[in-house]
């Protein structure tokens, strides 16, 4: 049973969200797994808890 988990910041809304689920979940299939058997979560993280380059997410759009 394939399980895919993705990991992103918060702000996209549910439509985008189950696109991304639906492309994953395709995508898997196409690889030759069992549609019914692929589990497909994503994880939206706060901003302020996802650091990149030293700096949180929240303070970058801040400072742009």
């Amino acid at each position: 049973m394939p399980f895919v988990e993705i990991n992103v910041a918060e702000g996209r809304s549910e439509e985008q969200l189950r696109d991304l689920m639906g492309r994953v979940h395709d995508a898997i299939e196409e690889w030759g797994a069992p549609g019914q058997s692929i589990r497909v979560l994503v994880r939206e993280v706060p901003p302020a808890r996802w650091l990149s380059g030293g700096v949180t997410l929240a303070e970058k759009a801040t400072s742009t």
